[in-house]
């Protein structure tokens, strides 16, 4: 008798392997951010099913690189281009090579924009020079990638790092210039600022775009049509690349294949895990050309038909 009921408690802990697993730490960023609110809305999606995921707030995608590549029990909202400096051991990255993060699925297109106060006559990437531009958090994309333009344009710029939501409140009363951010469009942190003070949002000229798009190939132009953002009467031409949901080579296959499959599985991500989420679909995972892909993930890809470019 004993032995037949050990045998059926085996039988049903295999049977329920999500309530077997440790808890996943789902590393995102701060108030403001894109991340964060698709994080909670994905720990909410899978916690629905029986997956237990504590989100957690970070700086953004270079802490979270840094956390999954120490960390099996870890999982990441991450920036591709954050990640390319992640495996080259960029200054970016702090110098060093990550080499355990792997791509498990995509989470949406970053594209890129910068607000300014009305008053202040700045409605263009050129009048950034010399000026006090909040750029998020130290050493993250939007850093990153505002300094690559500004270098593309000729010009310089007093970079100040913060979080994005504090800088919004900074730029509404004054005490920055201008405020660059990247994520899902419209930005929520632009969004604030916007809520906050007659402001203006703006991109670059397309051949500025060009010129960073082809020195960072991982960037491709976006277009933002009128509307996008509130007062926006003009398309706004920018650059942006994709952000994935990162994980630890040494998480198990069928854990990986079991959540990539379950999130892609959604039929309508955008009202399920957060209407960020929208673009969380199989068919964009070949948007990804800078992050092997777990071989839980690449497993799933096989199995669902989808082409792969890394």
């Amino acid at each position: 008798m004993r032995r037949r009921s050990l045998l059926s408690l085996l039988a049903l802990a295999a049977s329920c392997p999500a309530r077997a697993q440790a808890p996943l730490a789902l590393l995102t960023a701060g108030p403001g951010s894109a991340f964060l609110p698709y994080g909670e809305g994905l720990a909410t999606f899978l916690g629905r099913q029986g997956i237990p995921v504590t989100v957690r707030r970070t700086t953004g995608s270079l802490q979270n690189l840094s956390m999954v590549e120490d960390d099996p029990d870890a999982l990441g909202t991450a920036f591709l281009g954050s990640a390319w400096d992640a495996l080259q051991g960029t200054p970016a990255a702090g110098g060093r090579r990550h080499s355990e993060v792997r791509a498990l699925f995509p989470m949406y297109e970053t594209s890129f924009q910068a607000a300014a106060l009305r008053v202040s006559g700045i409605t263009e990437f050129a009048h950034l020079a010399g000026r006090r531009v909040g750029c998020g958090p130290a050493r993250g994309p939007a850093e990153v990638f505002f300094r690559a333009a500004a270098q593309a344009a000729g010009f310089t710029a007093e970079v100040v790092s913060g979080d994005p939501a504090v800088q919004a409140e900074a730029l509404a009363a004054g005490h920055i210039d201008a405020f660059w951010q990247g994520a899902v469009v419209p930005i929520p942190s632009l969004l604030l600022a916007l809520g906050r003070a007659d402001a203006v949002v703006f991109g670059l000229p397309a051949p500025l775009v060009t010129t960073v798009t082809a020195r960072l190939p991982y960037l491709s132009p976006t277009s933002l049509p009128p509307g996008t953002y509130p007062g926006q009467v003009a398309t706004i031409e920018s650059f942006g690349a994709w952000n994935f949901i990162v994980a630890n080579a040494a998480l198990p296959e069928a854990r990986a294949h079991d959540l990539t499959h379950r999130v892609l599985s959604a039929r309508d991500p955008a009202s399920e895990i957060h209407p960020s989420a929208a673009a969380t679909r199989a068919a964009n995972a070949g948007a990804n050309r800078v992050l092997p892909f777990h071989p839980g993930a690449a497993r799933f890809y096989r199995e669902a038909g989808i082409a792969l470019a890394i």
